[in-house]
Parts: structure tokens; C-alpha cells; sequence
């Protein structure tokens, strides 16, 4: 994944967390054969993350497509007695070129710290993928005014010290936002992205300034283009409305008008 040569080049990301089959290959393929006609000159990257069981078959299916593939979680490890778990150099070897890390789902449903997530990071850059990294605030944070703390010190913990502009992304996401229908106004979306840009600038240099953020929490085809128009916000991460080429394609075309 690269910067085009008037900045950040944005990243359209999309997560399917535990949904789909061999069959959903079709959506996929709908939205490979967009970016190969009306879509071709597109300036962005377009990425989805679908279950680990469809990463290679996807990737047959793609060939040569520039439609890109993540995973949704790795282990810290390359290999080893972990039932259950995959390795990045896994998904490497299925097709995937990054993996989404720290997703809120599995800081809360699987206890995982942001210490842990910095060793995926770790990981993932051992295994040539681009980590995902994912932060955000819950309802109740939020609410006590520790938004930017919160979001702030995960991404200080979170972050390994492999990490670059070029084999790192973050992702906001506010946890209460995911799946709900809700999501912060554009000004506190910009208030938020602004904080991350000012600490990646202090924790990387010059690094920080050209890593991508993306927004993530509730992205539709209806809010997308105001979302993505908010400064530091450099694409999005998406959940329920990328499981549909039509609606994915509808928020990867919030970038058709800033064609090169």
C-alpha cells in the first residue's frame, strides 16, 4: 500500500467479522470487477477483511485485482501449540496483505491489552503485512470526557516500535458506535483524528504525519462522504455495510470525484 504523490493516499477498509461463506465471493467479485471498469483510476485502496477460512480462496478468485485482502486477528507467534489461533505468516501465505489488530470486539470479548496488541503489530510486521491497529472509547469514557485519554493511551501501548507510515494504519473506532447507527458528529470526529496525528507525530516523527488513519463505527453509504471529508480522516474501516458490494461500493465512491 503507497502514498500518492499529493499526500496520503486514503484506504477503504472493510471488516466482515464472522460473516460469510464460499458463496460471498460473488460481492467480492462485484466489487473487483467495479475497480477494474467505472472505478479504475479510483485514489484509494480498497481492502476487505473477510473470515479466515475464505482469505485463500478469495485470493484465487481476485488473481491480479488491485482489491486487497486482510485478516481479522493473529497470534503473536509464528507457530507453536496455540488451538485455534493463526500466525500471520498464515495469512500471509493464504493471500492477505494486512491484518486488522486490537478491534474493540476482541479487547472486550477476548481480554486482549493493548500490550498484546502491540505484539500482533509486532507480528505482523515480521510476517511483511501491514498492521491495522485498531482504538477507540467506550459510551461510558466518552461521556466522562476521557475520549481523547482513553484513545490516546491505547495508541502510545498499542503501537510497536517496527511501526512505520508504510506497514501501519489506525483505526478509530468509538466502541459505542459499532453496530449501533451511531456516530459522532464530524466535529468530534475531527477533534479526535487531530489528537492521534499530534501523538503519531510525537511518538514517530515524520512518520506519524504520513500514517493513515481511518474512521470506523456505523460508515454508510449515507454518512461516508461528510466522514471522509473531516481532516486526518484518511479512510475508513468498515463493518455491517461492507458485507454488500452495493453499499461497500457506494462508500468507496465517496473518492470517484478526487480522481488524479
Amino acid at each position: 500500500m503507497v502514498k500518492d504523490g499529493g499526500g496520503i493516499r486514503p484506504l477503504i477498509a472493510g471488516n466482515w467479522k464472522m460473516n460469510g461463506d464460499k458463496a460471498s465471493v460473488a460481492e467480492i467479485l462485484a466489487v473487483r470487477d467495479a475497480l477494474a471498469g467505472p472505478l479504475a483510476d479510483l485514489p484509494a485502496d480498497v481492502m476487505i477483511a473477510p473470515p479466515a477460512t475464505l482469505i485463500a480462496g478469495f485470493a484465487a478468485a481476485l488473481g491480479a485485482s488491485p482489491v486487497l485482502l486482510a485478516g481479522q486477528d493473529c497470534h503473536p507467534k509464528p507457530d507453536g501449540a496455540h488451538t485455534g489461533d493463526i500466525a500471520a505468516e498464515m495469512l500471509r501465505d493464504a493471500g492477505a496483505v494486512a491484518v486488522i489488530v486490537g478491534h474493540s470486539e476482541r479487547r472486550a470479548d477476548h481480554g486482549e491489552t493493548s500490550s498484546i496488541v502491540s505484539e500482533k503489530a509486532m507480528a505482523a510486521h515480521r510476517a511483511g503485512l501491514t498492521a491495522i491497529v485498531c482504538i477507540g472509547e467506550t459510551k461510558d469514557e466518552r461521556t466522562a470526557g476521557k475520549t481523547v485519554a482513553v484513545v490516546c493511551g491505547q495508541l502510545k501501548d498499542s503501537l510497536p516500535a517496527s511501526a512505520t507510515s508504510e506497514n501501519t494504519v489506525i483505526a478509530y473506532e468509538p466502541v459505542w458506535a459499532i453496530g449501533t447507527g451511531l456516530t459522532p458528529t464530524p466535529d468530534d470526529v475531527k477533534d479526535v483524528h487531530a489528537a492521534i496525528r499530534s501523538d503519531l507525530a510525537t511518538l514517530l516523527g515524520q512518520e506519524g504525519t504520513k500514517m493513515r488513519i481511518l474512521y470506523g463505527g456505523s460508515v454508510k453509504p449515507d454518512n461516508a462522504a461528510v466522514l471522509m471529508a473531516v481532516e486526518n480522516v484518511d479512510g475508513a474501516l468498515v463493518g455491517g455495510a461492507s458485507l454488500k458490494a452495493s453499499d461497500f461500493l457506494a462508500i468507496v465512491r465517496t473518492y470517484e470525484a478526487k480522481r488524479c
